[in-house]
């Protein structure tokens, strides 16, 4: 029996995870690729209760795909055990917020080998079996932080950013391949990656992003499914995200005003309380 194959890189948690389940629910055979071994063998328990039909499979390979060997090799790896894929998912990425100057120079590095370059391997990787297939889709998960530069993200808006170049550069030139390309803009989703996030935010980036309602895993893949069942090429879930991506000339002033007045609200309360703490100490 012949089976759809999806790729998820960061299958083993976060939105590469639901997504799985989701998939695995579809029919899908699945390819998790992740770092961490235990984390994988954790996911592709929990996703393979999820099959449809017993000739369904998982298949975990751990790689770091910010290393083009390794990625490459995770690629080879899934086609030579489930085929050619139907679905290509780069869900894999990394987020250190905080104050410009205080990051490492190795963060920023990290981030765009990780969200930006790690997308590249993978998709280049399974391009060729695609090809000679002429199907498939590949879809990059970057954030609506690749909408928009956020106080706080350095590190992680511009590796997104970049993510937004590929995928119109690949839609374009894939078309004729008949090999679709989507790019999916999440809001802030409960992860594991944004719990990490929240321990060492800015004050001004905690409420800069605590304005916008924090979205669940589950209903941003539900926005994926339907995205990809269109075969759109932009996938923006709820109405902020998606004025972001169509009306960028309009809203992105108006929030880029409305974060700076945040912001400057902020500073006006540390000097007060500075003052009338320097006040009591006189």
């Amino acid at each position: 029996m012949t089976y759809l194959h999806a790729i998820i890189t960061g299958g083993s948690s976060g939105i590469g995870r639901e997504l799985g389940r989701r998939l695995a629910a579809a029919g899908y055979s699945l390819s998790l690729v992740a770092r961490r071994k235990e984390l994988l063998d954790e996911a592709a328990a929990d996703i393979s209760s999820h099959f449809k039909n017993p000739s369904q499979r998982v298949f975990t390979f751990s790689a770091d795909v910010s290393e083009a060997d390794q990625a490459e090799a995770a690629v080879q790896a899934c086609i030579a055990k489930l085929g050619a894929p139907d679905l290509v998912v780069t869900s894999a990425g990394v987020a250190v917020p905080g104050y410009f100057g205080d990051i490492p120079l190795e963060a920023h590095e990290r981030s765009m080998a990780v969200n930006y370059f790690g997308s590249l391997y993978v998709a280049r990787a399974a391009l060729p079996a695609m090809r000679a297939r002429r199907s498939g889709r590949i879809v990059f998960i970057s954030s609506g932080a690749g909408l928009m530069g956020l106080f706080g993200y350095t590190t992680y808006s511009p590796s997104k950013f970049a993510l937004r170049g590929l995928a119109e550069a690949l839609r374009a030139e894939l078309s004729a391949d008949k090999i679709g390309v989507s790019i999916v803009y999440p809001p802030d989703t409960e992860t594991p990656m944004l719990e990490e996030e929240n321990k060492i935010k800015p004050e001004e980036t905690k409420l800069i992003t605590g304005v916008v309602k924090t979205w669940s895993a589950e209903a941003v893949t539900d926005c994926i499914m339907r995205g990809i069942s269109r075969g759109a090429f932009a996938i923006t879930p709820g109405m902020a995200i998606t004025m972001m991506n169509r009306a960028p000339g309009v809203t992105i002033p108006f929030l880029s005003w409305y974060c700076d007045w945040l912001v400057a609200g902020l500073r006006r309360k540390r000097t007060q309380r500075s003052q009338a703490s320097d006040n009591r100490a006189a």
